[in-house]
């Protein structure tokens, strides 16, 4: 009912997003067609800039949540700056390319959605700076700030435009949506993304000095920003991934501690309170018998002896059963497929249940091995104790840069969705063991069902180290932000709106 629920929820906020699609892209098509064809004209110089930013924008580059960076921003400002209006929206518009429109991986609506935010953010930057300034007689003084106005209303067209579609995809409120698609800290944000558009008049006051044989100026530097960019982020991402990786570190630290502080407790309680009572009757039965010999009352005295035998045996079968747990509780050099199949062996004598074990040798971290062997000893005592089971299949699996520990169980099954009864904290001690180490746990019943649980735990934060070329492995996002063709922006995936971000 609840999956249910969430799907016709998520059905509702796709169909207002691509009515939202419609509504920003049809008029914007036909507004931007019509301006050019009644003001401007396409010259051969308006054509290659036109190729020139669709070549830079088919190399966006990976930053952030699924978010891919443009770094055609200022040559998007570069044509604002130099062009009418309507001519400078229809290369805009035109050149916003983004490979995924070529791998058929965007629909067609969402392709023009992302190229028309583009096209009505530059329409109304060009806009704003030819009503207040001419790049040709303007003094500095006048450009720079009308450039920095221009920027802003781009920003705020293209931000706007998306944080809207970002809130109906997602349902988020708007101020929650454009904190989310924001890269960095807003003063960052904001500096980087006005120092660019300074970047572009720079780059227009050239272009009119030069001509068109200044592209290669304007390529170059957006390349190298480029390559600047996605190294910064790299060093950020690793890093995060450090960062990740130390509190990962730490929490396990900690919840081996307190594994090995139960296990001390449990050992405390065991001498205290089992073998302590046997010694102290051994004593006694010592000293009955004792006397028994001295009266010459050899009956007893011979049936007190058997007590003490029967006492020494039952000790001696309770050290052996401790030695057993203590033995077997640690992984050792073993690992964890020969501790998973010692602990099913010791259980399967005195239990009546078919185990069936599909374990894999898998070389883990040691902490990540001893929280996976709790965790199955956890979930197969809960099945003895809770489940009735009959069977209980046992599989550990590597899957990617994770290992997936699965126990499934024919028992009567409960309800995940209700709380554990009074006393009964085994579930809740194996999402903690789960946690901790950064896992997720899926708890699949229903009464007369029976139970799987499965349990994934990354295995690549506590490796020696990344290989060389590989990318780090952030926490799963709830999820994914996309981009946009746009200035400052990157094309979206398929099923969300792009998002600002300059570069």
């Amino acid at each position: 009912m609840v999956k249910e629920a969430s799907e016709k929820i998520q059905e509702k906020r796709n169909s207002r997003l691509r009515a939202f699609e419609l509504l920003i892209s049809v008029p914007s098509v036909l507004l931007i067609a019509v301006l050019f064809a009644r003001d401007s004209t396409a010259d051969v110089e308006l054509i290659l800039w036109t190729v020139t930013i669709a070549a830079v924008e088919i190399l966006p580059v990976p930053a952030w949540r699924g978010l891919q960076v443009s770094v055609g921003f200022p040559l998007m400002m570069v044509l604002a700056f130099s062009y009418p209006p309507a001519s400078a929206a229809a290369a805009a518009f035109v050149g916003a390319s983004d490979p995924r429109e070529f791998r058929r991986e965007v629909s067609l609506l969402r392709a023009l959605f992302n190229r028309s935010q583009v096209g009505l953010s530059v329409l109304a930057a060009s806009a704003v700076f030819h009503a207040l300034a001419d790049l040709d007689v303007s003094p500095t003084a006048v450009l720079m700030p009308t450039a920095l106005l221009a920027s802003v209303v781009d920003y705020a067209v293209n931000s706007g435009i998306v944080t809207i579609g970002f809130a109906l995809k997602t349902g988020l409120s708007p101020q929650r949506a454009i904190r989310e698609l924001r890269v960095g800290r807003l003063s960052e944000f904001l500096v980087s993304y006005l120092g660019l558009a300074f970047f572009g008049l720079f780059l227009a006051k050239l272009y009119i000095s030069v001509g068109f044989w200044a592209v290669p100026i304007f390529v170059i530097p957006s390349l190298l920003a480029r390559q600047m960019f996605f190294r910064s982020k790299a060093l950020e991402e690793a890093h995060e991934e450090l960062k990740a990786r130390e509190e990962l570190l730490r929490a396990l630290s900690n919840r081996l501690a307190e594994e090995r502080q139960d296990e001390r407790m449990q050992i405390a309680a065991f001498l205290h309170d089992d073998l302590a009572q046997h010694l102290f009757r051994l004593s006694i039965q010592l000293d009955v018998a004792q006397r028994h010999l001295s009266g010459g009352r050899l009956e007893e005295a011979e049936q007190t002896l058997r007590e003490i035998k029967e006492t020494k045996n039952r000790t001696s079968d309770r050290i052996r059963a401790l030695i057993r747990d203590l033995h077997r509780s640690p992984l050792g050099r073993a690992g964890l497929a020969d501790a998973i199949h010692g602990f099913v062996a010791e259980t399967a004598r005195d239990a009546d249940v078919e185990f069936r074990t599909d374990i894999d040798e898998i070389e883990l971290p040691p902490p990540i091995a001893l929280l996976l062997y709790h965790i199955a000893r956890e979930g197969v005592m809960n099945a003895l104790k809770h489940a009735q089971a009959r069977t209980v299949d046992i599989s550990v699996k590597q899957v990617g840069d994770e290992v997936e520990l699965v126990l499934r169980d024919d028992g009567v099954g409960f309800d995940p969705e209700a709380p554990p009864p009074e006393g009964h904290y085994g579930l809740t001690m194996m999402r903690e063991r789960a946690a901790v180490a950064g896992g997720t746990i899926r708890v699949d019943s229903a009464p007369g069902k029976g139970t799987t649980i499965t349990v994934r735990m990354p295995t690549s934060w506590l490796s020696q180290g990344p290989q060389e070329g590989s990318a780090p492995a952030p926490p799963r996002p709830a999820g994914e932000v996309a981009a946009g063709a746009s200035p400052g922006t990157a094309p979206a995936p398929q099923d969300q709106p792009a998002g600002p971000v300059p570069a």
